[in-house]
């Protein structure tokens, strides 16, 4: 609390004393009305629903009645406010855990089948052989086809030490698997290693903030430390978030002990909090840059934001997604949860990041952004401007490239799982990740694999003439120009072998992330990666050059 309030706190408390106690009848008024307005309501719901479950001309299912009204009422507030039914309690207890009773694999439908789509790495499918693309049969004796992967999935899963006999099918010979079901923990830390042929900057890709984000961040840091890291990457990139004690535990990784990270304030007092860091930091001194997108939201803002507020770590990438609110979940009755947003989180420099005002909707009912008026100015602890409404705007920013449109089509019609299936039956070893490439062999082959294959897609070019030819039809001026749009339409039409050819490297960086992740799982996909990666590139590029402190002093324009 700043001094200012402080000071005038005296003051406002006896003024609020005098006028609650002249006012007592009206807030007793006032309290009556609110309780009637809600027990009427409740009661004229109870009745409509009764009515429709008993006159709706068809099965109005209740259970599932009941469901999609609670979702409608709970959109109208924000999208992370949701009911948890009993039925979807395994999928939040993985969401808060990372963990689940499995064989360890995740898996997709093709057509009429369910394929492993990646085995995880060391747990019973990857031990067993299982492979990438291997169809699925049977459960314990009961044949999959027809059913949906989350039925299948439920077959899959169960308590930690179970058997599950499982049937997979790979280049037309069945095999049966006896396997052992495991406590399947998705690490929070995907990878860590190094990016510099020095081996000087360490890096470490967090994925989640479940219970063990902050011991697994702590374990990484302090064996790269122990081979010889000077400089440190944390990469946040795509990491929706988790549980806010993690991101506090994370920040004291790097910062001294009774610092503050983030404060919740919500309507009733009982979530207005203050988190500060408990214990004296690992490295407080490390250079540390913080990798981060649009995609990084929620816990990886406190985390990137408070250290950027702090000034100990340069925000590298994009601007975020700004999620600054908070939730909790209260158990309800039948073992169903609500989880509701109750606060709003404030970083050190006492902005709230959150982007979009769900109090406020357009036209079409959407949340807007903050308005541009709204926008205010903070200042990180060395003086730097920081504002809030907005996310976290890094310090340096890198613009990935778009990938071509043509990737999304071959991504679409699973062309690039599939070669990378039929590559790894013919092929025993590729060697370490980080130094396999697309040949042009390979790319030949890849090229002849999907010429004959379906996959269609639009540029933007064609869906802007597409939204013109609406308006021409809507004015009436199609006829006239019919001839001229078709013209237009076949040279606008992209031509798939030419493009096969232009966007050679962005359809290699899909295809070689795909054939790695065949033969080296989790690991060799993010090895592979970091070594083309422009936003670890331009971490190393701020360290090398030293940029690092001035950015944080605020000296360099």
């Amino acid at each position: 609390m700043s001094t200012r309030s402080t000071n005038r706190s005296g003051k406002w408390r006896n003024l609020a004393i005098g006028a609650a106690i002249a006012a007592g009848g009206a807030l007793t008024v006032a309290a009556g009305d609110s309780y009637f307005e809600i027990s009427k309501n409740l009661e004229i719901f109870t009745d409509l629903y009764k009515e429709l479950n008993i006159y709706y001309v068809d099965d109005t299912q209740p259970g599932k009645l009941m469901k999609t009204g609670v979702d409608a009422m709970l959109s109208s507030l924000d999208p992370y406010t949701q009911y948890i039914p009993e039925s979807d309690m395994e999928d939040y207890r993985f969401q808060t855990t990372g963990q689940y009773g499995g064989i360890g694999a995740l898996i997709k439908r093709k057509g009429d089948a369910v394929v492993v789509s990646e085995p995880y790495e060391n747990y019973p499918a990857m031990k067993a052989g299982i492979w990438a693309g291997d169809e699925i049969v049977e459960v314990d004796g009961r044949k999959v086809t027809g059913l949906a992967t989350d039925e299948v999935s439920k077959l899959l899963k169960g308590q930690s030490g179970t058997v599950v006999k499982v049937v997979t099918r790979r280049e037309g010979a069945t095999t049966a698997h006896a396997l052992t079901r495991e406590e399947i923990k998705i690490p929070d830390v995907p990878y860590k290693g190094f990016v510099d042929d020095q081996r000087k900057v360490g890096y470490i890709k967090l994925n989640s903030f479940t219970q063990t984000a902050g011991s697994e961040v702590r374990k990484a840091m302090k064996e790269l430390k122990d081979e010889g890291a000077s400089h440190l990457i944390l990469d946040l990139r795509g990491n929706g978030g988790g549980l806010l004690r993690e991101a506090v535990n994370i920040v004291n990784l790097f910062v001294p002990k009774n610092q503050l990270v983030v404060e919740t304030r919500g309507r009733i007092s009982e979530w207005d909090k203050t988190y500060k860091t408990l214990s004296d930091p690992l490295d407080a001194e490390i250079p540390l840059a913080v990798l981060v997108d649009g995609q990084s939201a929620s816990a990886s803002e406190i985390v990137s934001g408070a250290l950027q507020d702090l000034d100990r770590a340069v925000v590298v990438g994009e601007r975020t997604f700004g999620k600054g609110l908070v939730q909790q979940t209260k158990d309800l009755l039948y073992n169903s949860k609500l989880k509701v947003t109750v606060a709003k989180y404030y970083i050190p420099s006492g902005r709230c990041i959150q982007k979009l005002d769900y109090a406020q909707r357009d036209s079409s009912g959407k949340a807007v952004e903050v308005k541009e008026e709204a926008i205010t100015t903070f200042k990180t602890r060395n003086g730097r401007p920081v504002v809030d409404g907005r996310g976290i705007l890094p310090d340096v920013e890198v613009m990935e490239h778009e990938l071509a449109k043509i990737v999304g089509g071959l991504y679409e019609e699973d062309l690039f799982f599939d070669f990378a299936t039929r590559y790894r039956l013919s092929h025993a070893d590729i060697g370490p990740p980080e130094s396999f490439v697309v040949t042009d062999e390979i790319y030949r082959s890849f090229v002849d694999f999907v010429k004959d294959k379906h996959f269609d897609y639009d540029t933007e070019s064609i869906e802007a003439l597409e939204a013109l030819v609406a308006k021409t039809k809507q004015e009436r001026y199609f006829e006239h120009a019919e001839d001229e749009i078709a013209a237009l339409r076949k040279e606008l039409a992209p031509d798939r072998s030419e493009e096969l050819v232009r966007f050679r490297s962005d359809i290699e960086e899909v295809l070689r992330s795909e054939i790695v992740a065949r033969y080296h799982f989790q690991t060799g996909r993010a090895k592979a990666a970091i070594s083309t990666d422009p936003y670890v590139k331009r971490a190393v590029e701020l360290f090398a050059k030293g940029e690092v402190a001035p950015i944080l002093a605020g000296q360099r324009k």
